[in-house]
């Protein structure tokens, strides 16, 4: 069996009533991802067209960054530079015990 049959084969042993929770649960993750970028960006008193005048690019972009799910660690760390982070890092737990990671 190929690996889209498994997985289909998988799928369709899920009720569709998980599956709606987590897609629900995921489009809210997603809504607070973008709500933290726009709130460093508004903790940094900028707007997006200022924001944007920082990174040359547009205000679109900026938008779309502040969207997204994914996106590369530099991405991420002009955008926090030009919103006035200072020292970014990411913070993660790997078996019990807080890991920093400069950005």
């Amino acid at each position: 069996m190929r690996g889209n049959e498994r997985l289909e084969q998988m799928l369709a042993t899920v009720p569709v009533k998980e599956i709606e929770e987590f897609e629900s649960e995921a489009a809210e993750l997603d809504r607070i991802h973008a709500m933290s970028l726009a709130m460093v960006r508004a903790a940094g008193k900028l707007t997006q067209v200022e924001l944007a005048r920082e990174l040359h690019t547009t205000q679109g972009h900026v938008s779309q960054i502040e969207r997204r799910d994914d996106m590369l660690l530099s991405t991420l760390r002009s955008y926090l530079t030009a919103a006035g982070a200072e020292n970014p890092r990411i913070l993660v737990t790997v078996n019990g015990h807080e890991v920093e990671l400069d950005i």
